[in-house]
């Protein structure tokens, strides 16, 4: 998957300063999605526990929130320690979650279509589409400096430069 790889963060910034960027970012809107889910009165449909109680399903999405600040501080952890095994997780759980965010946008978009109400259905569309292109950018960012620690620990112990590089 070379031909995924990105020599810089924003044309201008390092790959450790964009995995460290997404790191925060994770925990930013993971923060804020806690408090929206517990402050604000929105009742969440979902695709596969429409089942539940309002309750369980909000008990599950801060679960959720929870291990995704977990994660994003592992992510930025092995980072800054230059840990590729601490960065596994991120970078695992970040493209199967891009895939579920093109998914949710593309059926709750087509949900308010179906329903007749175009302006949020060509909203939903329009907007997730750029936050699943924003995210998967990001996803690619952390995934281009997991390569480069990735080929460094490959090399081994006795065959690194005595210097550490500017990514």
């Amino acid at each position: 998957m070379s031909c995924l790889r990105r020599n810089t963060f924003c044309f201008c910034g390092s790959l450790r300063t964009g995995t460290l960027v997404a790191g925060v970012a994770g925990i930013i809107l993971a923060i804020v999605g806690i408090v929206v889910l517990l402050c604000v009165n929105v009742v969440f449909k979902t695709i596969v526990l429409d089942w539940l109680p309002k309750t369980v399903v909000d008990i599950i999405i801060i679960i959720n929130f929870c291990m995704t600040i977990i994660i994003s501080i592992v992510l930025m952890v092995g980072a800054v320690k230059r840990n590729m095994y601490l960065m596994i997780p991120w970078v695992v759980l970040g493209i199967m979650l891009a895939f579920g965010i093109l998914v949710s946008v593309l059926y709750t978009g087509i949900s308010f279509l179906v329903d007749g109400d175009n302006f949020n259905g060509w909203l939903w569309l329009i907007l997730g589409t750029l936050a699943f292109l924003v995210y998967l950018y990001m996803w690619m960012i952390v995934y281009s400096y997991f390569c480069i620690i990735k080929d460094e620990t490959d090399r081994g112990q006795y065959t690194k430069d005595p210097f550490r590089r500017k990514y």
